[in-house]
């Protein structure tokens, strides 16, 4: 691909686009030139607080898929109209870069895995986990042997309270509360689709999910999809869990979201944590790892959370300009997507899910 930068619009300007928009406002290879929005009003503030106010604003969708300025969609909707809109950029021929988790279910998600791989323009799912410097650091480590041969991931999930998040505006977290449009419970499903790519990075695909998913009302009405607890068995009887907590008193520190994440994998020789992720809990280092009665700790590492969205977006770029695979392509989201909806198969019918029984 040629060195002009690609020209990006970015569709929806809500609470998580300032992190989506950081990359192509310092790369050379990429620039956002429109942006929509159907508060035109918002998505002029945010072009202004990017530093792009020449970018072109548009009110509708299909206008925007209709400019010639625009090479490549970030598409940062609801989760009900990803199926829908990630079609119609193909249609107009555009690159696609769309937000998680991909669909609302597996026929969706075999929908939009058909189009992708027909298509002869990347798509995209964008996930930014993987991403996050110090998970890329213990990914490093892992693969390095550092740890000998993984055994076991435990992820833990704790949403809490600070002093220092960002105001997540009412309508970003309405829809979310709303079944028809998120697909499901806003810890285990939607940011649960983190969780599960992490367990996939490190571990591979499961073969075995057992959930139990409650739910908590919140002070503000509103209700979190925890306490809950996701076991999964992998090939080779290697396991993993993931345990959502929501602690309404327990002060997170961050500016992000409220919000903690943990993780541990132990192998056949030594253990690795991961200590950051939205926010953390106290001053810990990123990373540590310990094997042979010997502890190191990594703590020259970036660990604010916008750095996760700064390097899959950078990734993306780089393949679109030197070549090779996005991270995630539709085929792997959907198999985020199927680790996701196994779980809430297994709380509603109470037993566990085998991810085979998992099918469109």
């Amino acid at each position: 691909m040629s060195d002009t930068p690609l020209r990006v619009g970015i569709v929806g300007t809500g609470r998580i686009s300032d992190l989506h928009a950081i990359e192509y406002t310092q790369s050379t290879r990429g620039q956002i030139t429109a942006l929509c929005d159907r508060d035109p009003a918002l998505a002029r503030s945010r072009a202004t607080a990017w530093g792009v106010d020449e970018a072109a604003i548009e009110e509708d969708y299909d206008a925007l898929l209709a400019r010639d300025d625009v090479d490549l969609v970030e598409l940062l909707l609801p989760h009900h109209l990803h199926l829908s809109a990630a079609l119609k950029a193909m249609d107009a021929g555009k690159i696609v870069s769309l937000q998680k988790p991909m669909c609302m279910d597996l026929a969706e998600a075999d929908q939009l895995v058909a189009a992708a791989e027909a298509y002869d323009r990347p798509v995209k799912i964008f996930e930014n986990f993987i991403f996050h410097p110090p998970v890329k650091k213990a990914k490093a480590l892992v693969d390095e042997g550092a740890i000998g041969t993984p055994l076991s991931i435990r992820i833990k999930s704790n949403p809490g309270k600070s002093k220092t998040a960002w105001e997540v505006p009412k309508e970003a977290d309405a829809w979310r509360q709303e079944m028809d449009k998120a697909g499901g419970g806003p810890l285990v499903f939607d940011d649960g689709h983190h969780k599960f790519a992490l367990a996939w990075h490190f571990m591979g695909q499961a073969e075995e999910v057992h959930a139990f998913i409650h739910q908590t009302q919140r002070p503000d009405g509103g209700w979190f999809d925890a306490p809950s607890q996701i076991s999964f068995r992998f090939p080779g009887n290697r396991i993993g869990n993931l345990e959502v907590v929501y602690s309404p008193d327990l002060e997170i520190a961050g500016q992000y979201y409220a919000q903690d994440d943990r993780v541990e994998i132990t192998g056949t020789e030594g253990v690795i944590w991961i200590n950051c992720g939205h926010g953390s809990i106290g001053n810990m280092p990123p990373v540590v790892h310990y094997r042979d009665g010997q502890v190191t700790e990594y703590k020259d590492i970036p660990s604010g959370w916008e750095q996760s969205f700064v390097q899959s977006t950078r990734h993306f770029l780089n393949v679109l300009h030197d070549g090779g695979d996005p991270l995630l392509t539709a085929r792997q989201g959907r198999e985020v997507l199927r680790f996701a909806m196994a779980a809430e198969r297994s709380a509603r019918e109470g037993r566990a899910i085998h991810l085979g029984e998992m099918r469109a």
